[in-house]
């Protein structure tokens, strides 16, 4: 999604990456935005995955605007810039917020890097809400336990800060609908921020370089060039229980 200067237009161009053999993998689009052209290649011919939707290595995917490449996504670097044949940017964007959807009966994982962005964490939440004992969830980052909620029917909302790899992040829980909606109609959210509660009352008292986020998008990018303080990856989980 790309936003104009002002915040009050969006223009979207969404690229699926569908299961079967015939599809596109190799495309262009192009669109404007306040009458300047842009334009969004992608590349996943060779796109390797693992055990995430998203894929991990081998692919490309180019937002070029005035002839530089805004935003580059992937390792194939040098293939999207012969292609688009434009010039790299001077500030590289980071990664501001990514949302997911993840559906399971108990167990629901993801990964995300935090700090580090070469290393990736492996994220487990696990609950355990039927049968006679009192409902209980447990959030894991790489096979350990940081955070365990017991009595979930009087704590279904809270917020915890743990540490990762000696960091600490900020872990947001609501589970509301897994206790008190239909099966199936309501989803648990969960959000991963670097940082303490500190350091977002920093950002969000004027120090910030960006804008707020909005969950309505799957991620959004952040140029570091607008201010001192660059914003911190933040991760919104969408856990969906399955019966």
């Amino acid at each position: 999604m790309v936003t104009s200067v002002e915040g009050d237009m969006n223009y979207c161009c969404k690229v699926d990456l569908k299961p079967w053999h015939f599809w596109n993998k190799k495309g262009y689009k192009s669109f404007e935005v306040e009458g300047n052209p842009v334009e969004v290649y992608w590349d996943f011919r060779s796109a390797k995955f693992t055990s995430s939707p998203e894929p991990s290595s081998d692919f490309y995917v180019a937002l070029v605007a005035e002839e530089e490449v805004v935003l580059l996504v992937g390792d194939y670097k040098k293939k999207a810039f012969k292609r688009t044949k434009s010039r790299p940017a001077l500030v590289e964007a980071a990664l501001f917020y990514k949302k997911e959807n993840v559906f399971g009966k108990k167990s629901f994982a993801t990964r995300a890097k935090f700090y580090d962005r070469k290393k990736e964490h492996e994220i487990n939440v696990e609950s355990s809400i039927s049968g006679t004992k009192e409902p209980e969830m447990w959030i894991s980052i790489d096979g350990i336990v940081l955070v365990q909620v017991k009595n979930l029917q009087w704590k279904f909302r809270g917020n915890q800060t743990v540490l990762v790899d000696k960091q600490p992040v900020q872990v947001f829980w609501d589970v509301y609908d897994w206790l008190f909606s239909a099966p199936g109609t309501g989803h648990g959210l969960f959000i991963f921020k670097p940082g303490t509660a500190e350091d977002s009352d920093m950002e969000g008292s004027g120090h910030g370089g960006g804008g707020e986020s909005d969950t309505s998008t799957g991620s959004r990018y952040h140029s570091t060039k607008s201010g001192s303080w660059p914003p911190e990856f933040c991760l919104f989980l969408y856990a969906w229980k399955l019966e």
